[in-house]
């Protein structure tokens, strides 16, 4: 099992990428949310140049964000510095189009998107629209070795449900998915499987990669300790803004609703259902997300909420954890570092240096 970062993209993470591969990390994502973070292109060209061995992924990048060529170029550009180190990863959307009060964009657009940015780094001349007409494209100038084209460069793609799986296993990528507790990761990691085998392809070539958020706890230290909640609290506050964007807007919530934290979910909600501006509540209840815990969300952030969607365990736990993710089929575990929080890669280089 490999195992990787992800960070809410800092325009210097390259600091935080090369002490990644120091500690031996394989890979390392970067979020796509303009209105959250920095430009994932221009942090991953800074750690292309400070690093010699680390995967470098847009984990994952929203197509709506740009268009198809600027990303196809932007890709072939880092992959001029990092010649086949850099990976395509993709989504309809969740973080970066909510913080605009958006929904996920429509798959068949997301798959559209996909072909026409792998077709122009195959050097193909591709037909797409602009501004309402449509128009034949293709890179000019390939040969001036400006970019590059010809180390090959990983798809990835971000899948929660039926219709993304079939998606992914039809285009033979590797599979992105966000893991709160071991059991549903497995159910779904199961499901990408039969996928994959339904499109013809064998499960030896799948790679499953999945991210989570946590804290190597030290034995004793309580799930809501100021390191946890740090930590891993903002991956429990997700389901607080899952939540309240369904009450809010209607939006699909996914995730589902923990038992034990009904109630503080509840509390957050009707919290929430305050927030200022009126018609774009969706501002507030973002700041933050999966970046840290607002202080008016602390008391919704439980303990529980902690326990029942984040890796927060001890390194022995962790890495029993980590044991059964490897088992159910996934090939790489990405941990997701906080801003504020770099010294936990610490914690889970030791955890990983002790798996088996």
């Amino acid at each position: 099992m490999e195992f990787g970062i992800a960070m809410a993209t800092d325009a210097d993470a390259w600091k935080l990428v090369s002490r990644a591969e120091e500690l031996g990390f394989t890979s390392a994502w970067f979020y796509d949310t303009q209105m959250l973070s920095a430009d994932c292109f221009v942090a991953m060209g800074a750690a292309a140049v400070k690093t010699d061995r680390i995967r470098l992924g847009t984990g994952v990048l929203i197509p709506t964000n740009r268009i198809a060529p600027v990303t196809a170029n932007a890709l072939a550009s880092l992959n001029k510095l990092a010649p086949g180190r850099i990976d395509f990863g993709v989504g309809t959307g969740f973080t970066g189009r909510r913080a605009m009060g958006l929904g996920a964009m429509k798959l068949a657009d997301m798959e559209a998107y996909i072909e026409i940015v792998e077709g122009l780094i195959r050097g193909e001349t591709l037909q797409t629209e602009f501004e309402g007409k449509t128009r034949k494209i293709r890179f000019l100038n390939p040969d001036l070795g400006l970019i590059n084209t010809a180390d090959p460069i990983a798809l990835h793609v971000s899948a929660y449900g039926p219709r993304s799986r079939a998606l992914t296993a039809k285009l033979g990528a590797g599979w992105l998915y966000f893991a709160g507790d071991v059991d549903t990761a497995a159910t779904n990691a199961a499901a990408m499987r039969d996928a994959w085998t339904a499109a013809g392809r064998s499960t030896g070539d799948l790679s499953s990669i999945t991210f989570a958020l946590g804290c190597v706890l030290e034995d004793g230290e309580p799930f809501d300790s100021p390191r946890a909640m740090a930590q891993a609290g903002p991956r429990a506050a997700v389901i607080l803004h899952r939540a309240a964007d369904e009450a809010i807007a209607g939006l699909l919530n996914s995730s589902g609703i923990p038992p034990a934290a009904a109630d503080a979910i509840a509390g957050y909600v009707e919290h929430a259902m305050r927030y200022e501006p009126a018609d774009a509540k969706y501002l507030e209840n973002h700041r933050g997300h999966l970046m840290f815990v607002k202080p008016e969300e602390q008391k919704y952030v439980t303990p529980e909420l902690i326990r029942d969607t984040s890796f927060t365990a001890t390194e022995a736990e962790l890495r029993s954890r980590i044991g059964d993710l490897r088992d159910a089929g996934y090939t790489q575990f990405t941990i997701q570092i906080i801003p504020g929080q770099e010294d936990a890669i610490e914690d889970w280089g030791r955890v990983f240096k002790g798996f088996s």
